[in-house]
């Protein structure tokens, strides 16, 4: 089969497209041929050779990234049901990754594909819409909040966005660079471009001065932003981490005016929720309820699209499609 191979840490063009054996599946296993796979930023991290308290260990090299895999069923190991065999499935756990033509799963981690769901925004929504159904539940957004979404163009922050509109509160999306902040306001929530000098006080303005001031931010970026969308924050409100795509940890001083609340690492403490998150979060796309932008390249072009990653020029999910 064709993969996308590291053999060593460091640059993007580190990924090489390569024939490889096909992997076989072992006992309680699936074979899936692979129809999509997601593209995670923490794997842009991982391919780098860096790690954190929030990133998955290093893999042994050479390795094939890409967990989150949707396609059809095309063998089973030892002890698995031949009823599977054909089935359009999703897992956020193949091995080798889904950077391939075929990857395995066990077969517990394996979720039958919904119907009106298709393989790539069944990507979409197995780790990064179960991330969010999670953050969600912690987050509680109400109609009475004014909300306040930093990556509000990514995959995570989109789904946050529709969730926050869907209950009636009012939505204020930052965003990095114009088209992306234009792709916040498609969804119908106001936005702002944070690469701008001034962009709180843009905030701020949407929201009619210092008389409505932000009651949650939802934050997936970390580091100085993230400082200055606290500020943002009025007595009583809360301010929810959800992510750190700049790397950098934010985690303010101790306040009695705002309540700090890492979702993201709660939600990594609590690994046996992840499977019904996943199930809700595929039936929400399913229903309509969630919608992922999903912006697809061939398998061939990974190194590419990790470079593009790293530059911020990516909406929504990324997938590659072999």
């Amino acid at each position: 089969m064709h993969a996308v191979v590291l053999r060593e840490f460091g640059p993007a063009q580190n990924l090489r497209y390569e024939t490889v054996p096909d992997p076989e599946p072992g006992p309680g296993q699936v074979r899936i041929a692979v129809r999509a796979a997601g593209v995670h930023f923490i794997e842009t991290v991982m391919r780098a050779g860096a790690a954190s308290d929030l990133t998955p260990p290093l893999p042994e090299l050479p390795a094939i990234f890409g967990g989150e895999v949707a396609g059809v069923v095309d063998a089973v190991g030892p002890g698995v049901d031949g009823s599977w065999l054909g089935r359009s499935v999703v897992t956020g756990s193949g091995t080798p990754g889904g950077y391939a033509e075929l990857a395995v799963a066990a077969v517990e981690q394996v979720h039958p594909l919904p119907d009106g769901l298709g393989f790539q925004d069944a990507v979409a929504m197995v780790v990064t819409g179960a991330t969010a159904v999670g953050l969600l539940d912690i987050a509680r957004l109400t109609a009475d909040d004014v909300v306040l979404v930093t990556s509000a163009a990514g995959g995570v922050g989109r789904l946050v966005v529709q969730h926050a509109l869907a209950v009636g509160a009012t939505v204020v999306g930052a965003a990095g660079g114009a088209a992306k902040a234009d792709a916040v306001r498609k969804l119908g929530a106001e936005a702002v471009d944070y690469r701008e000098d001034g962009w709180d006080d843009a905030v701020r303005e949407l929201l009619g001065g210092e008389q409505r001031p932000v009651t949650v931010v939802l934050d997936g970026v970390g580091g100085p932003l993230a400082a200055t969308a606290f500020e943002l924050v009025g007595d009583g409100g809360r301010f929810v981490s959800i992510g750190s795509a700049s790397q950098i940890a934010f985690t303010p001083a101790a306040s009695d005016r705002v309540r700090y609340v890492n979702a993201l690492r709660a939600l990594l403490n609590r690994p046996e929720d992840r499977p019904g998150h996943e199930l809700r979060a595929l039936a929400a796309g399913a229903h309509g309820d969630l919608v992922p932008a999903v912006q697809s390249f061939p398998l061939s072009h990974a190194a590419e699209v990790h470079a593009a990653l790293e530059r911020r020029e990516t909406t929504g999910k990324v997938v590659l499609v072999p």
